[in-house]
C-alpha cells in the first residue's frame, strides 16, 4: 500500500512540475516582443461559419466579419444547417449588401454536427486557407491577418491559432470563471505548449488551417464532437505545426447557467473520451510531436482523474473521522500544493490580460474548490454516456449550445 501511494504521488509532483514549468514558458512567450511581419503575397481565405438556428446572435457576428481587414480575397461563407428561425433571412440581408458575406444551404446529412458541416463547407471552396469561427464569434478586426503572418512566416505550419475571449464574461460568477478559465488553458498554456515544444492546439474557433494539410489528413472526421483535438493530433503526426497567436483574439459567448454548461462540456468531454480511445488504437498518435497531445489527453482524462478521486476520496474519509492507513507522506502538502499551483496560473493570466481586480482576485481564489472540482463531476458524466454508447452501438449526436440575446438569461 505504501508503495502505491508512493507511485501515485510520483505521479502527482510531476505533473504539478509540469504545470509550475508550462505555465512559466507561457508568460515568457507572452512577453516576447512581436516580430514586424510582411508578406509579398496575400494568400486567400474562405471564412467558414457553421450555423444551426443562430438568429439571436448571427447578426453581431456578421457585423463584425464585415470588418474584418485583409488586403487579400477573403470570403465568408455562413453553412446554415437546417436553421428554424431567423438565420436565412438575415443572412441573406447582408449578403446583399456586402459582397463578402455568402449564405450556403448546407444539405441534410449523417452524422449530424459541426465536423460534417465544415467538410461541406471545405468540398464548395477554393481558398488557399480557411479560417473557422463558430456563429456566436466577433473576432478584432485584424484576427485573420495575425493568423496568415503566423502561418505563412512558421516552418511546417498547418495554419495558426488564435485567443478566444469571453464577450459576457461579467454576466455572472459562472461566466467569469469561464472567462478566467480561458485566460489560463486557452492562451497561458497554449502558450507556454508552443514556447516548450513548438506544439498549438486548434481552439475550434478563431483557427486558421490550410487547404491542402487538410485535404492530405482526410478532413473532418464525423463522428468527432471534439472536432479540433481530433484533428490536431492528425495533424501534428504529418509533422506539421500550429503555431498560437495570442495577438490574434476573437470574442465569443459562453454559457450563462449551468444546464447549458453542463451540457455543452459534457460534449467537449465526451469528445476528447473519443479522442483517447483513437489514440489507443492507433500508432500514429504516439510518434514525435504527436505524443505530446496523446500524453496530454491520458494524462488529463485519466490520470489526473484518478489521483483527483483517490485525494478526494482521502480529504473525505478523513473529514469524516473514518479510518485511514497511515503514510510518512503528508498528504495535505499535495492538496496546498494543487491549490497554489492553479491559483498562481490564474492570477498570473489575469496580469497578462491587464484584468487583475479585486472581484477576479477572490473569483480566482475560490475556482479551485468549486469550478476546478466540478470538472470530476462532468468527465465522469462524460465516461458514463460514452461507456452506454460504445455498449448500445450508439452514435452521440451533436449538442448545439444555446445563445442568449445581450444582457438575458434564463
Amino acid at each position: 500500500m505504501n508503495l502505491l501511494m508512493l507511485i501515485i504521488l510520483l505521479f502527482f509532483w510531476v505533473m504539478l512540475l509540469f504545470y509550475s514549468i508550462l505555465t512559466i514558458a507561457g508568460v515568457v512567450q507572452r512577453l516576447t516582443k512581436k516580430k514586424t511581419v510582411t508578406l509579398t503575397n496575400y494568400p486567400s481565405i474562405a471564412v467558414l461559419i457553421p450555423a444551426h438556428n443562430e438568429d439571436v446572435v448571427i447578426k453581431d457576428t456578421l457585423n463584425a466579419m464585415v470588418k474584418l481587414k485583409y488586403p487579400g480575397e477573403l470570403i465568408v461563407y455562413v453553412l446554415d444547417d437546417n436553421s428554424k428561425d431567423d438565420t436565412e433571412a438575415i443572412v441573406q440581408e447582408f449578403s446583399q449588401l456586402f459582397s463578402r458575406i455568402r449564405y450556403i444551404k448546407v444539405p441534410p446529412g449523417e452524422p449530424t454536427g459541426k465536423s460534417r458541416v465544415l467538410n461541406y463547407g471545405l468540398s464548395i471552396t477554393k481558398s488557399d486557407y480557411f479560417l473557422v469561427y463558430d456563429a456566436d464569434n466577433q473576432p478584432d478586426e485584424n484576427a485573420a491577418i495575425e493568423l496568415i503572418y503566423a502561418a505563412e512566416t512558421t516552418k511546417d505550419a498547418a495554419g495558426a491559432v488564435g485567443y478566444v475571449k469571453t464577450v459576457n464574461a461579467n454576466q455572472n460568477l459562472l461566466t467569469r470563471m469561464i472567462a478566467i478559465e480561458f485566460q489560463v488553458f486557452q492562451l497561458l498554456m497554449q502558450s507556454g505548449r508552443w514556447k516548450m515544444f513548438r506544439a498549438g492546439s486548434l481552439a475550434g474557433t478563431n483557427m486558421l488551417l490550410k487547404r491542402d494539410v487538410l485535404i492530405a489528413a482526410g478532413g473532418y472526421d464525423p463522428y468527432a464532437l471534439a472536432e479540433d483535438a481530433e484533428l490536431t493530433v492528425r495533424i501534428a503526426a504529418m509533422g506539421k505545426t500550429l503555431p498560437v497567436v495570442h495577438q490574434s483574439h476573437t470574442w465569443e459567448q459562453e454559457p450563462e447557467n449551468m444546464k447549458i454548461f453542463i451540457k455543452q462540456r459534457t460534449r467537449w468531454l465526451t469528445g476528447n473520451l473519443y479522442l483517447l480511445e483513437k489514440s489507443l488504437h492507433e500508432w500514429s498518435f504516439w510518434k514525435g510531436k504527436t505524443f505530446i497531445y496523446s500524453l496530454q489527453h491520458l494524462l488529463t482524462y485519466f490520470v489526473f482523474v484518478i489521483l483527483l478521486l483517490i485525494s478526494n476520496t482521502w480529504f473525505f474519509l478523513g473529514l469524516f473521522g473514518f479510518s485511514v492507513p497511515y503514510f510518512d507522506v503528508p498528504l495535505l502538502i499535495i492538496w496546498f500544493l494543487s491549490y497554489v499551483i492553479y491559483t498562481a496560473q490564474v492570477i498570473s493570466s489575469m496580469v497578462l490580460e491587464e484584468s487583475i481586480t479585486p472581484f477576479n482576485v477572490f473569483v480566482g481564489l475560490i475556482m479551485y474548490f468549486t469550478y476546478a472540482q466540478f470538472f470530476l463531476v462532468l468527465l465522469l458524466r462524460s465516461a458514463s454516456q460514452y461507456i452506454w454508447s460504445r455498449i448500445t452501438n450508439k452514435t452521440i449526436t451533436w449538442d448545439k449550445t444555446k445563445r442568449f440575446k445581450k444582457g438575458e438569461s434564463e
